[in-house]
């Protein structure tokens, strides 16, 4: 991936997250926009969203009804040829590095071989 792409990317993350936080309010959960990535044309958009306390398809559901005047706010304070398509995505990164910790903490429990001597 370009310099210029991961630029764009992180911008398109900081202004989405600022235009959620300020517009959008989700009742009981904790709403991040954990990351965007752009096809090379930057055409599309692939927006991550997690959610901690809430329903994912609720929030997803919001944001795509809503993705017009995310991508019209986005328009306004970019300096881009053209404005992205965002398509929102649930971001389950968390909890797949949960699972992973879980199965490193049940291996690191199993029985070990004995440790051999060196001084034969």
């Amino acid at each position: 991936m370009s310099q210029r792409l991961d630029k764009i990317n992180a911008l398109m993350k900081r202004e989405i997250s600022s235009f959620v936080q300020k517009e959008f309010e989700f009742k009981n959960a904790l709403v991040t926009i954990s990351d965007v990535v752009l096809t090379d044309d930057l055409r599309e958009g692939k927006v991550f969203v997690s959610v901690l306390g809430g329903h994912m398809a609720n929030v997803l559901e919001k944001l795509t009804k809503h993705k017009g005047a995310i991508q019209k706010y986005i328009n306004k304070r970019t300096n881009l040829r053209c404005t992205p398509v965002l398509i929102f995505r649930a971001d389950t990164s968390a909890e797949r590095g949960v699972g992973i910790v879980n199965l490193l903490d049940e291996v690191a429990k199993l029985a070990t071989a004995p440790e051999e001597d060196e001084e034969k």
